[in-house]
């Protein structure tokens, strides 16, 4: 069956960059054919236990959360200096984004409403409310962190329950979904608004600044879904309608949240490079831990119980390296 998009260039919305540290201040320019401006840069050091440190436009440059702790902002002078044109500009303060030497990975993404990504800030006013978002779409992955406060990140997934919007996962840890009334308020999302409970922390607690991060699937560039495992390593098979640049992956039991993208193998599959959302723990490279990147989507290869134990359920959102056809029909290369 033929799958078309909009979006025959995903480099302009998504792109992975490694590089090395280099502990001055240094403009890293993005690899990709397309220019593009990131407006989220999601960084991490391959080669050592520091925390992931997230920045975005809205909040400004210096400004740091980290999705692993619950740690409230805190304002890093000469951490990530600037959003550039076609990359960033990293200062040579901060060794866990630009320590001379150190080799990192930095996911970047541009917030558009064609691409299925909003980035919003707001108070929070402590009475259940409608925020307005701008992605023109229902939201299907939501995280938001109280920017003051050392509450956890509070993550939605459209499909980690049959009633979602009663639910919610953590970023920052393993633990399973679980439900609670006052972070959706048991409402769920719509194409203008998300509806906030009356939570005193996040993501309503009153008085106190937020950062949500919304996304919505957009067919042949970003997919947000769930697949169930089997416990085998000829794994699930998991159809994304592209091959990917990034996947995020987290079981509704008890488990962590585990990142690949495509640039960190040297030799394409198997895709063993491996980070954990909720530890800072250095890049995992385990020959027991890894999936193949398809053409079409991405397939476990082993029984970890972290993406693919027997009848467990996992959510996952992912990202495009190429559709596989592109809105001319013409399908992309296989791997």
């Amino acid at each position: 069956m033929a799958v078309y998009t909009t979006i025959d260039n995903p480099e302009l919305y998504f792109q992975t960059k490694l590089y090395t540290g280099t502990g001055t201040s240094t403009a890293f320019t993005l690899d990709g054919d397309e220019d593009m401006q990131p407006d989220l840069v999601w960084i991490k050091r391959r080669d050592s236990s520091d925390d992931h440190e997230i920045f975005d436009a809205v909040r400004g440059a210096n400004e740091t959360l980290n999705s692993n702790t619950t740690n409230a902002e805190a304002t890093v002078t000469g951490s990530l200096t600037s959003f550039n044109s076609d990359g960033f500009t990293l200062g040579g303060d901060f060794g866990n984004v630009n320590g001379s030497s150190n080799t990192q990975v930095a996911w970047c993404w541009k917030e558009s409403a064609t691409a299925g990504f909003d980035i919003v800030s707001y108070t929070g006013n402590g009475s259940v409310r409608d925020l307005s978002h701008s992605l023109s779409a229902v939201p299907e992955f939501i995280i938001v962190k109280n920017r003051e406060g050392t509450g956890g990140w509070v993550t939605y997934h459209h499909k980690m329950a049959s009633d979602p919007e009663t639910d919610y996962l953590m970023l920052n840890n393993n633990a399973a979904v679980a439900d609670y009334a006052d972070y959706w308020n048991d409402t769920a999302p719509t194409s203008s608004v998300i509806t906030l409970g009356t939570d005193s922390n996040t993501p309503n607690g009153s008085g106190n600044d937020m950062i949500m991060y919304a996304f919505a699937s957009k067919q042949g560039f970003s997919k947000i879904g769930s697949y169930i495992g089997n416990g085998n390593a000829d794994g699930a098979t998991v159809w994304c309608g592209f091959s990917p640049a990034f996947v995020l992956i987290k079981s509704t039991a008890s488990g962590v949240w585990r990142m690949w993208d495509n640039k960190r193998p040297t030799a394409g599959n198997p895709n063993n490079k491996n980070f954990q959302a909720n530890s800072n723990g250095a890049e995992y490279d385990d020959a027991s831990i890894y999936i193949d990147f398809l053409s079409n989507g991405f397939k476990a290869r082993s029984t970890d119980s972290s993406y693919n134990g027997s009848g467990t359920s996992y959510v996952y959102m992912a990202f495009a390296e190429a559709p596989f056809v592109n809105s001319n029909g013409v399908p992309c290369n296989a791997r």
